[in-house]
């Protein structure tokens, strides 16, 4: 098997003057995943250093600059999974975290959990000694100011964010990376700092599994992005699984599964698909979606 990579950067209606960015985050973070692959590491080592760079970059709504919840807190969720095993960790609402998806493999790795939450999640971090940061280091002037203008607004809904057509809340996406390693292992990982002015504690559909993320090396990897709510209704990563079990390609599968989403409980996503074989597909009902992507040939794609 050949190494690929396939990463996204959110998808909602991306202003022109910030496609650059978000294409040229995604290329960093493909490439810094792919480089891992052609060095021989494995597809989680890939997937999480590639969620990783995107955590860093302020462009996204994952790790630094992520949207502010409802008490203009920063709560952090992620999720990591292998394929060969199933085997997957996750964190949700935590704090005090540049980079959750470090964390979430550590609860694969270093616990017989799956998942960990909220101030039990930031206590194992600091048990295993991983870095944390003070709100400063995650928080931006850019969303301060966002979450004051929503906080003074005398409505405001969540859906509206993935759908603003006229601009008002400068969305910004969640993250995730797909990878094959030459061994045949599929990984895959989502990061996300959730939506503006959440609940303190609302975890969405990023961490869990099926919903915003899965992979199974026998079928293929999924990372979701798009309106949480609607896709845990639907459990839209393992829908597009099940898809490729019942034999469609990558494609079918991946736009089957948005248009039952929209269909069923209108909803807004996007999902980056790697298949068992290599192939990979992304699929959108939003006005953009961010990616980048580098094959098995070693053919890559830079898209909004």
């Amino acid at each position: 098997m050949r190494p690929a990579i396939i990463v996204h950067g959110g998808a909602w209606d991306i202003p022109q003057e910030m496609h650059e960015a978000h294409k040229n985050g995604c290329e960093h973070a493909m490439e810094e995943g792919y480089s891992l692959l052609q060095s021989g590491k494995g597809a989680l080592d890939a997937v999480e250093a590639a969620v990783r760079v995107l955590e860093e970059d302020p462009t996204f709504d994952a790790g630094r600059g992520s949207f502010l919840n409802a008490e203009g807190e920063v709560e952090l969720d992620a999720i990591i999974m292998e394929g060969d095993e199933l085997r997957f960790g996750a964190v949700a609402a935590v704090q005090h975290v540049l980079h959750p998806v470090t964390l979430a493999r550590a609860v694969m790795e270093r616990t017989s959990h799956c998942m960990l939450v909220g101030e039990g999640a930031l206590r194992f971090a600091r048990s295993i000694d991983m870095e944390t940061v003070e709100v400063p280091e995650l928080l931006t002037c850019r969303e301060l100011e966002r979450w004051k203008t929503i906080r003074a607004q005398k409505s405001f809904e969540q859906r509206e964010v993935f759908d603003d057509t006229i601009g008002r809340y400068q969305r910004k996406g969640t993250v995730g990376a797909v990878a094959i390693d030459s061994g045949g292992t599929i990984a895959a990982a989502t990061s996300t700092g959730g939506t503006p002015n959440k609940l303190a504690g609302r975890v969405g559909d990023s961490p869990l599994v099926g919903c915003g993320n899965y992979a199974d090396s026998r079928v293929g990897g999924v990372s979701v992005t798009g309106w949480g709510e609607s896709i845990m209704k639907v459990v839209l990563a393992r829908r597009i699984c099940e898809g490729l079990e019942r034999g469609l390609d990558e494609n079918e599968s991946a736009r089957e599964s948005i248009d039952y989403l929209h269909a069923r409980v209108d909803g807004l996503a996007g999902v980056i698909v790697l298949t068992r074989d290599g192939r990979m597909a992304h699929s959108y009902n939003t006005p953009y979606m961010a990616m980048a992507s580098m094959d098995g040939r070693g053919a890559k794609k830079v898209s909004i």
